[in-house]
């Protein structure tokens, strides 16, 4: 996506560089096919963006991340969000209700 064509429809996380993050990135990936996953390093922390929604399962978060994990590790490690979430013990979505 270009400047010029970026939706106002992108939703995700930022996540502080590490291990964790490096999980979320691949199990964005996993958790939602055919999606265009944008990913943004910023030294310090990277931005996914997706178009209008991002699913984020604990189990995939814990096989890429080899160990386990609980979904409430993941909030200190975001700094921001783009989009709605709701959260469950398992998963973590990140969403828009509307389009702009």
């Amino acid at each position: 996506m270009s400047a010029s064509t970026e939706s106002r429809n992108l939703v995700g996380p930022c996540v502080r560089c590490g291990d964790i993050a490096d999980a979320v990135i691949d199990a964005a990936h996993e958790d939602n096919p055919g999606r265009e996953i944008v990913v943004e390093n910023h030294s310090a922390y990277v931005r996914l963006k997706v178009e209008k929604e991002l699913i984020l399962r604990r189990a995939t978060i814990e096989e890429f991340l080899g160990r386990p994990f609980q979904l409430w590790e993941l909030q200190p490690e975001m700094p921001a969000i783009a989009g709605l979430v709701d959260m469950s013990d398992d998963s973590i979505r990140f969403y828009y209700d509307k389009t702009l």
